[in-house]
């Protein structure tokens, strides 16, 4: 292993008030003014005056149904007025009125729900509460590594062994550091468990010493006294996951676009949510991806040399914390079968602990791999943060953005670079992918049980008993043989990456993939009994972490004898 991987690297900007992201704290006030007034301009571009009634309407008819339907304790108290006096103003407008009149009264209605929707997005950043957390963190997770390889709780308090030899970050780290001194970097993640921000911050402020990412977080973590307060001050802008009314959406991504614009490093996860599958995400959620091409052409546009640089990051667990639950989702909604609900406790600090415990005590580690960074279309850049086509020619971003000798505004041209843009994100996840034992040990005992079972669909496959089931050893010795033969070749072409364990002896491989796959659940994908017979105890889990590896057609290059 490289051990080069584990380095603790300085700070890029070691004080702290020079953090893009406390600028923006400093000056929430007037960026919350800003970014109403820059909605606004939003929403007049793409509706005409006489729409803007009807929109306010439909968000207030949209805001009352979320009211009455699905209330959080995190709801403003004056919630219900505000949105009351919203409908009776409209209402008691004289129909009589000119269109001077009722255009001022919805512009000023219009403003109003702007600016509460942006004083609930914007969020804040404490010095003071993110040392607290980076000590507490530090303390924390060293203590409980401790305890977890002694396998006491008693050695909780010593110090021997670091988080640094258990969370392995690698990849384009010095060349993200470098752009970040060039630019604005916006970091797209793979995303599994709902531990992921929690661990990227932590990985990303101790071993790669970048400044802090705003980063989204869901109102309804607000709805915890404790979490809320940390989510509160650590640069979280808040999103609402109930409001689908046009009036917050477009708030929302403007929240997104003008951060981007004035510099604050930016993290979001492209596919949306976690993935529910297992799968490296493949169709991600353009919204956002649309505000970094926009914020990049208004940087171009008003003359400014600015760029924004994004850098896919890919998250690699053994076993991750409510797979069960997820692949639960994924069967029900693909399948349209009754499967029985498996209730999601993994934000429950029960379980947290119970996942860092499993993690450390089982050497199971937790790798998180930067990709190649690009710029807003998809280009890679050096470390000049100049971009190059596929033919290695230097490419003015500007060009982009231009019709002859003039910049112009283009929806369609920037919806294409949006697409292209994901399409390229995508391509970095699975190039940029790290095959782990545990992967490749599920990859291939999952294919073994579907060709003893040729008849079979995928959910006939998965009722099938598992007490009723072993796996042939050297059968599946084989098939993991023929994958690394042909992993090699991948990584020779640049199409995928790999763990030091998948070069072991294929007996070897599956022994550590058996190992650490799935070591939390407590019924295992894989596992060895005591007649030394290779079982599985569920084989939902088991094609969870087989889909891993699903989109790279490795199936159809096994041959069975």
């Amino acid at each position: 292993m490289d051990k080069s991987i584990n380095v603790v690297r300085p700070h890029v900007f070691p004080n702290i008030e020079d953090w893009p992201i406390s600028k923006l704290s400093d000056d929430r006030k007037n960026f919350v003014r800003d970014l109403t007034n820059f909605t606004l301009e939003l929403l007049l571009e793409k509706h005409t005056a006489k729409n803007l009634g009807d929109i306010i309407s439909k968000t207030v008819y949209l805001e009352k149904i979320r009211m009455k339907k699905d209330p959080w304790k995190v709801d403003p108290s004056t919630e219900k007025k505000f949105w009351a006096g919203i409908e009776k103003r409209q209402i008691e407008l004289n129909p009589n009125a000119d269109e001077s009149e009722t255009l001022a009264l919805n512009m000023q209605l219009l403003r109003e729900i702007v600016h509460r929707y942006s004083e609930e997005i914007v969020g804040t950043f404490s010095i003071k509460v993110f040392l607290f957390m980076r000590k507490f963190l530090t303390m924390f997770f060293s203590r409980l590594l401790n305890a977890a390889r002694a396998k006491s709780i008693f050695s909780f308090w010593g110090s021997k062994h670091r988080l640094s030899d258990r969370m392995i970050v690698k990849g384009e780290i010095e060349k993200v550091r470098k752009l970040m001194k060039r630019g604005t970097v916006v970091i797209v993640p793979t995303h599994f468990s709902n531990l992921d921000s929690v661990l990227i911050g932590y990985a990303v402020d101790t071993f790669v010493g970048l400044p802090s990412f705003s980063y989204s977080a869901g109102l309804n973590l607000l709805n915890r006294g404790l979490m809320a307060y940390f989510i509160n001050r650590l640069g979280a802008y808040r999103t609402d996951r109930r409001k689908k009314n046009p009036i917050y959406l477009e708030t929302l991504k403007a929240m997104s676009r003008l951060s981007i614009q004035r510099g604050v490093n930016s993290l979001f996860f492209p596919g949306g949510t976690r993935s529910r599958s297992g799968k490296l995400e493949s169709k991600l959620k353009l919204g956002f991806i649309n505000t970094v091409v926009e914020a990049q052409r208004t940087l171009v546009e008003t003359g400014k040399k600015d760029k924004i640089f994004i850098v896919p990051l890919i998250l690699s667990y053994q076993f991750v914390l409510e797979g069960k639950y997820l692949i639960d989702q994924h069967l029900r909604l693909k399948g349209k079968e009754r499967y029985v609900r498996t209730r999601d406790k993994s934000n429950s600090l029960r379980s947290i602990l119970t996942f860092a415990w499993h993690s450390f005590s089982k050497a199971s580690d937790i790798t998180l791999a930067f990709g190649q960074p690009m710029d807003m279309i998809g280009n890679p850049v050096n470390e000049k943060g100049e971009s190059f086509d596929q033919y290695g020619n230097l490419i003015r971003l500007e060009d982009y953005f231009k019709s002859g000798d003039r910049f112009n505004s283009d929806l369609q041209r920037d919806s294409e670079y949006t697409k292209i843009l994901g399409q390229r994100i995508v391509e970095r996840f699975h190039k940029d992918n790290i095959v782990l034992a545990g992967h490749l040990t599920a990859f291939a005992a999952f294919n073994v049980l579907r060709r003893a079972h040729p008849d079979l669909d995928l959910f006939e496959v998965l009722r099938l008993p598992v007490k009723e089931w072993t796996f042939d050893r050297a059968v599946l010795t084989d098939v993991v043989r023929q994958l690394q033969v042909e992993l090699k070749d991948m990584q020779e072409r640049g199409e995928i990456k790999l763990s030091e364990q998948i070069y072991w002896d294929p007996a070897d491989l599956i022994e550590d993939g058996i190992k650490h796959l799935g070591s939390y659940h407590t019924e295992k994908p894989i596992k060895i009994n005591r007649k030394k017979q290779i079982i599985s105890e569920s084989f939902k889990l088991l094609y969870y972490y087989h889909n891993r590896l699903e989109n790279y057609q490795l199936d159809k290059k096994i041959k069975w004898t």
